[in-house]
């Protein structure tokens, strides 16, 4: 299909590809350079790091889930920042606010992601489950904060067991970690709260919802209808179709 949307969505792609890329490019220099200079831990931490920038895109393939190109370059870049520039580059101590900074984003990432998924699964592929609004906020504040907790596990247990440093300041650093994360959390979750009680919203998670429910399911269509030997475009409806569906979902009884 050639329609406009299909070549922005293209476009917006490429883009997203060519700055993830570009990172990725940095981090290789960085091993690089980290083993000329014999700091081999920075450089297998390094490789690490670039090995996790790619999780996103082989979740997606090997899953055929469709990933918003927007969620997967804040995803990268979060990586990025916490694990390169925060660890390997000594941001956390060289700046005091980097990782407040980084656990506020989290909260909102993590969101966004436990959000994504209950609505997919409440108004897509599983059938309309008639999930309330406020259970859908709840889950993906509760799905942010847990994950937040786990990453504190897994600084207290590296920091335990390697001698390392991800804590800083012990008990102060994780409450502080944790209360950004919640932060995060609720002000995404209030917003999707927000865009599930509206049936008119224009915004970003209202698109991104849209293009990882619909556009995935498009995707899986296209590799079945390719699969089959069928042209990529017969049938199912069309963009404007899902929205009015979704919003008379949206509108309808379980908020």
């Amino acid at each position: 299909m050639n329609d406009p949307d299909s070549k922005t969505s293209k476009r917006r792609s490429t883009r997203h590809a060519r700055i993830t890329a570009f990172l990725q490019v940095i981090l290789i220099g960085s091993i690089v350079l980290s083993a000329l200079q014999g700091q081999w831990l920075a450089a297998v931490a390094t490789v690490g790091i670039v090995l996790l920038t790619l999780v996103p895109a082989v979740l997606g393939r090997r899953f055929r889930i469709y990933i918003p190109p927007e969620f997967e370059l804040l995803a990268i870049l979060f990586i990025f920042g916490s694990l390169f520039l925060g660890e390997v580059r000594g941001y956390y101590t060289r700046f005091w606010w980097w990782d407040a900074v980084l656990h506020l984003g989290s909260g909102f990432l993590l969101g966004i992601l436990g959000f994504m998924l209950v609505y997919a699964v409440n108004q897509k592929e599983l059938g309309n489950l008639g999930l309330k609004p406020s259970f859908v906020a709840v889950f993906a504040f509760s799905f942010a904060v847990a994950l937040g907790a786990l990453w504190e596990i897994f600084e207290f247990a590296m920091d335990w067991t390697f001698g390392l440093n991800m804590q800083k300041t012990g008990l102060v650093d994780t409450m502080a970690d944790l209360i950004v994360d919640t932060i995060g959390a609720a002000a995404i979750s209030l917003a999707g709260y927000g865009f599930l009680r509206t049936a008119e919203v224009d915004s970003f998670l209202e698109r991104w919802i849209e293009r990882i429910t619909a556009d995935g399911r498009d995707a899986a269509g296209d590799a079945d209808a390719e699969a089959a030997g069928q042209p990529d475009d017969a049938g199912g409806p069309d963009a404007a179709g899902r929205r009015r569906t979704r919003n008379a979902a949206r509108s309808g009884p379980g908020r």
